[in-house]
């Protein structure tokens, strides 16, 4: 199906507007959900995307499996690696997500790694993620020199939201800099570790009061190492919200298909 210029103007409003209506409707205690496309089952994704809706999630993060994710602590390693071993491809998981907009609201982005993407075409990638109606893309390996001289005409171009990454290490004009490229939120990394690491929020404190102080233009989520309860509010107290994704891939792991709505709402209440 060919997408027209009309078509990708229309689109553009639609997906550029979804995440930034959250943030007006909802602007604290944003909840955001990481998991693998393609785990625990090849056709489970969008069972675990229905789940996430129907518990309360506010925002999901669809990972996109990859061999070397650098970012990525062992768990979503191995549910990146399950996710392939189960012949989840970008070309399948956009065959999957084809009409996921009929039962899905929330705003959706890919988060995955420049290699494969590259590999299946970047302008391709957009294009296809716009036409299932994806909202925006988080590639931690994209570097901001890189972006601002070749991709990010291509996601301006289709009205993708494209979320940079931050760290405690960030200098303030590096931070300035990404704040004013991303649209959608700046996604504030809790510490210098991988994902699912288990940190103390309250070590940070000076670094996110600085989030604070600096009053970026965008929303700020807080993520790596939230896992339940009392790390989602801890975060919730610094930022717009928190992103959770090794903790519920966990819930996850070795799940039945009809097991994961359950689960799911299990886990959300949980944080709540």
């Amino acid at each position: 199906m060919s997408v027209t210029i009309i078509d990708i103007a229309n689109r553009q409003h639609s997906t550029m507007s979804r995440i930034k209506k959250l943030f007006e409707k909802k602007n604290k205690d944003i909840l955001s959900v990481y998991f693998t496309a393609g785990f625990p089952t090849l056709d489970s994704t969008l069972t675990v995307m229905k789940s996430l809706q129907d518990a309360g999630a506010d925002m999901i993060e669809l990972g996109i499996p990859y061999s070397d994710p650098l970012a990525d602590g062992p768990v979503i390693q191995s549910s990146g690696t399950v996710a392939l071993a189960n012949g989840m491809t970008i070309t399948h998981l956009f065959k999957q997500l084809k009409v996921f907009r009929d039962k899905i609201q929330l705003p959706v982005l890919f988060m995955g790694y420049m290699n494969p993407v590259l590999q299946y075409g970047f302008e391709n990638f957009c294009r296809d993620a716009v036409e299932v109606g994806v909202d925006g893309l988080i590639l931690p390996d994209l570097p901001m020199f890189e972006f601002e001289k070749e991709y990010g005409a291509t996601l301006h171009k289709y009205g993708l939201d494209f979320v940079f990454l931050v760290t405690p290490e960030t200098e303030d004009k590096r931070l300035r800099k990404l704040d004013q490229l991303s649209s959608g939120f700046i996604y504030a990394v809790s510490s210098s570790s991988t994902t699912g690491k288990v940190a103390s929020l309250s070590d940070q404190e000076k670094y996110f009061k600085r989030l604070q102080t600096m009053k970026l233009q965008n929303p700020v989520l807080i993520g790596f190492g939230i896992r339940d309860k009392a790390s989602f509010f801890k975060a919730c107290s610094y930022a717009n919200g928190a992103i959770i994704g090794s903790a519920y891939i966990r819930i996850l792991e070795n799940a039945a298909e009809k097991d994961i709505p359950t689960r799911t709402i299990e886990f959300i209440n949980s944080l709540k």
